[in-house]
């Protein structure tokens, strides 16, 4: 299949959708006129809390929904319209499992590449190629039921690439995994792009992983795009530096959240938990002052740090909240609800 070579691989614009709330619940706007557009042969980042409005957004850009109102176009061709011509040239990698329990990797892998039109020698042979990417080949013949949580998730990503789509939609493909689990697969993911030279689009709600495997990164909150740019952009255009206080387990962290708005040198200040999160246009300086305020008030400090701006930083300078504190009341909100659960 040939590869877009010019143009944009996918464009959302101003796209619009509005899910019914049931129960007599209000109606829940997902998307609130997101528009962003992504460069062929980059990794592109959706980074927001669950409930910004990921989800909807890879489910109308891969056909599985439609918008109420906007355009969307993958790989030149505008999904509404063309719909049949945009699935045969897309890879989805949703958050549930979908391979086959009860059958083994290699069967699966051949089931996916048979469906989507492969000749049955050419199948096996692209099934072999990808238990070997993603290290599964000893596993290959064992049932899937047997697989550890990383390894089940590898085989998910694999099918996705069987048909070697111009573009894959990976919708928060380390959710669930440990910490080990998901730095294996964040390796594994930047060597398919490297290797497949495809499109991908990454739906997250880690700050590290976009941080990490992201070209270029937009930040969704609320269903609009409030920050758009690569990781390293989005952060140096932050002005100054992190001030980072980890409370004593004594310390009420509002409290010292105000003695230190009362300073007069801080700016977006945040709790999250015993931490609080404060910006200063030079850090160093800041920080004998913050410590003397909060000694004052007899405020006990475990440590104290200056930081250069994190994505964490970059979502709170676009929102006007911390990300923690957005996706905690997100998915507090949005479990066992028809809304969007990006």
């Amino acid at each position: 299949m040939a590869r877009t070579t010019s143009g944009s691989a996918l464009i959302a614009d101003s796209l619009i959708k509005t899910y019914p709330g049931g129960r007599g619940k209000q109606r829940v706007k997902a998307l609130d006129g997101l528009s962003f557009e992504a460069e062929p042969g980059t990794i592109f980042g959706l980074l927001g809390p669950n409930g910004a409005g990921k989800s909807t957004t890879v489910k109308i850009l891969s056909t599985l929904s439609r918008a109420d109102s906007g355009s969307a176009t993958v790989a030149g061709i505008d999904v509404a319209r063309h719909p049949d011509r945009v699935r045969r040239t897309i890879g989805f990698v949703a958050q549930k499992p979908v391979s086959d329990p009860m059958s083994s990797g290699a069967e699966n892998l051949v089931l996916a590449g048979r469906l989507q039109g492969m000749p049955a020698r050419a199948a096996r042979a692209r099934a072999s190629e990808l238990l070997d990417r993603f290290s599964l080949t000893d596993a290959a013949a064992r049932l899937v039921k047997t697989y550890s949580g990383g390894m089940a998730r590898k085989l998910d990503v694999a099918i996705g690439l069987m048909h070697r789509p111009q573009v894959l939609f990976l919708d928060e493909p380390t959710t669930g995994l440990d910490p080990e689990a998901r730095t294996e697969m964040w390796i594994e993911l930047e060597a398919m792009a490297r290797i497949e030279q495809m499109t991908v689009l990454l739906t997250t709600h880690y700050l590290d992983e976009a941080d990490r495997l992201a070209d270029t990164l937009a930040i969704v909150d609320h269903g609009c795009v409030v920050a758009h740019g690569t990781p390293n952009e989005l952060k140096n255009a932050l002005r100054g530096d992190t001030v980072i206080v980890e409370l004593a387990p004594d310390a009420d962290p509002a409290a010292a959240l105000r003695v230190l708005s009362e300073i007069g040198i801080l700016r977006d200040g945040t709790t999250n938990g015993s931490t609080v999160r404060a910006r200063a246009d030079v850090g160093a300086r800041a920080l004998p002052r913050v410590l003397a305020a909060l000694e004052d008030a007899a405020l006990s400090v475990a440590s104290a740090t200056v930081a250069r701006p994190s994505l964490d930083d970059v979502y709170l300078k676009h929102t006007g909240h911390a990300f923690t504190d957005a996706h905690s009341f997100a998915t507090a909100r949005s479990r066992d609800s028809e809304e969007d659960a990006a």
